[in-house]
């Protein structure tokens, strides 16, 4: 597989509260892959994060050439491809000289990033863009099963 194009999201009722992520995968114009979950108590960027991660787990599978992964979080598309690389040098530390939140979370997502070939596109939330808002959709029906 040469390509693959990712659209993912996460949110949660409440910060904390009740949350979901979910993700779009495609390839050459066809669907291969949408997954969903929600979990009682999180956080929306705990939510994002997740989002990315699992879609990138699942083209661990594939071994894709290229992975175009578009999220609306700045937080997440900031987090693995700038801030990472100053958080790792300073052993998990932000440069206010405190621990990195989701530590656990930016880990996975940065030893994923290593093994595959990913670029990250930043999209504006709730904008009409239909891959995008097929992941909200699918973030809120996961919410309202828990709530």
């Amino acid at each position: 597989m040469d390509e693959i194009i990712i659209y993912t999201d996460g949110g949660c009722k409440g910060n904390p509260g009740v949350g979901a992520w979910a993700f779009v995968m495609y390839s050459n114009d066809q669907l291969i892959t949408e997954q969903s979950s929600g979990v009682v108590y999180t956080t929306n960027n705990q939510m994002e994060l997740t989002a990315v991660i699992v879609a990138l787990r699942s083209c661990l599978k594939v071994n894709p050439k290229k992975i175009i992964v578009n999220t609306d979080s700045q937080y997440v598309k900031n987090g693995i491809t700038t801030w990472v690389h100053n958080w790792k040098k300073n052993g998990w530390k932000t440069a206010n000289k405190k621990p990195v939140k989701n530590k656990e979370l930016w880990v996975e997502l940065d030893q994923l990033n290593s093994k595959l070939n990913v670029t990250y596109q930043w999209v504006k939330g709730h904008a009409g863009i239909d891959l995008n808002e097929r992941c909200d959709t699918l973030v809120n029906i996961e919410m309202d099963k828990l709530s």
